[in-house]
């Protein structure tokens, strides 16, 4: 199926090639995780990548998939092999955090745009004017989740798992901020690795603890082995999970029974399609993977969108395109995606919205019950 599926998007390209003839092709470099315990986060990452570079009509661009694995030391790597000199107009960053935070001073040292969807909270405190974020930010959706947990949910008593990861320890700060704001402090936080294959220890300190609901920061697959567990060890505690949760490929692995109760945050669902854009990113993306998108997948195809965007414009302007050109476009622009209106809040974050999905255990498609927006923050 793998060599189907290069067939398709490398037809798209060729397809999308004609429009953009009279312009030089563009590189972009796309460093994504493809193995180890984000693969399939990185996979939705280069998809919407992919997609979006096909539907181009304007720019044509050439990209460069390269796979940073799990390791900031593989992130590095692949970024001394894809920018070379001259450099790129912009490079596509991975989502994992501890791997952006080791390519942002990299970015800045060769002014070349960094564009992810990596929500670790530190990566906009860095300073860096190379940083574009397209994914809201734990400082954003982490908010959303606890309001939810309390306003919604009215939870008293909440646990919090969370990933011993960067991205996990990001979450778990950002949500005991909010939940002490709310003055409803956790009665556990429970720190796990990415690597742990038996959960039922912090489920049954939570059960000791008297949880009234289970709140999960975790990757994907520890987020399967969390709500598998949980449903055997703690059946009927709701589960309010991290952005891992909405994913149809995180979903596919549990039964619609095992979903029931259980909601996550995340920036979209692109399965449930509420708007007509939605709609046909959708369409397109099964139509060439033969699967369905998830909100990191859109959020990328909106990032790469918007960064076309910019170039064309530039070109149109009569402005050569360059690394600092793009920068300084990508800091001042607006940008319509399927997902958001994106903009830069002054620190790299394009993303302003979250939003909160829920399974109703008829199936595996969840349903957006509430939507928070911090456009003002």
């Amino acid at each position: 199926m793998g060599w189907r599926r290069g067939a398709v998007i490398a037809a798209l390209l060729a397809h999308a090639a004609p429009a953009a003839a009279q312009s030089p092709e563009v590189r972009l470099p796309v460093l994504v995780p493809l193995t180890g315990f984000v693969a399939l986060e990185g996979t939705s990452q280069r998809n919407g990548a992919l997609l979006a570079a096909s539907q181009m009509r304007d720019v044509l661009f050439k990209l460069d998939v390269l796979d940073t694995a799990a390791t900031p030391e593989a992130a590095v790597n692949a970024w001394a092999r894809a920018v070379g000199d001259p450099p790129p107009l912009a490079v596509v960053g991975p989502i994992l955090g501890t791997q952006m935070l080791a390519l942002l001073p990299l970015a800045r040292e060769r002014d070349v745009p960094l564009l992810t969807i990596s929500g670790t909270a530190r990566l906009s405190e860095m300073g860096v004017p190379q940083f574009f974020r397209f994914f809201p930010s734990d400082a954003t959706v982490k908010i959303a989740h606890a309001r939810y947990v309390v306003e919604k949910l009215g939870a008293k008593r909440p646990a919090v798992i969370y990933q011993s990861t960067a991205y996990g320890q990001s979450g778990r700060e950002q949500l005991a901020k909010t939940f002490a704001v709310l003055k409803t402090p956790p009665v556990l936080e429970e720190s796990v690795g990415p690597t742990v294959n038996d959960l039922a220890p912090a489920l049954l300190r939570a059960k000791a603890a008297n949880a009234d609901v289970l709140v999960l920061h975790l990757h994907a697959p520890s987020t399967v082995l969390a709500v598998r567990q949980a449903r055997q060890l703690l059946p009927g505690l709701p589960i309010v999970a991290g952005s891992a949760m909405h994913q149809p490929a995180t979903a596919a692995l549990l039964e619609p029974a095992e979903l029931k109760g259980v909601c996550a945050e995340t920036a979209a669902s692109p399965i449930a399609a509420t708007t007509p854009a939605m709609r046909a990113f959708l369409t397109a993306y099964r139509s060439v993977y033969n699967s369905d998108p998830d909100a990191f997948a859109a959020a990328q195809y909106d990032a790469v969108g918007m960064l076309g965007d910019v170039i064309a414009k530039l070109r149109r302007d009569g402005v050569a395109p360059t690394p600092a050109k793009v920068r300084e476009s990508l800091s001042t622009a607006r940008y319509q995606g399927v997902v958001s209106t994106y903009w830069s809040d002054g620190k790299g974050d394009m993303a302003h919205d979250a939003e909160i999905v829920c399974f109703d255990g008829s199936d595996r498609v969840p349903r957006p019950v509430a939507r928070y927006s911090f456009a003002s923050r």
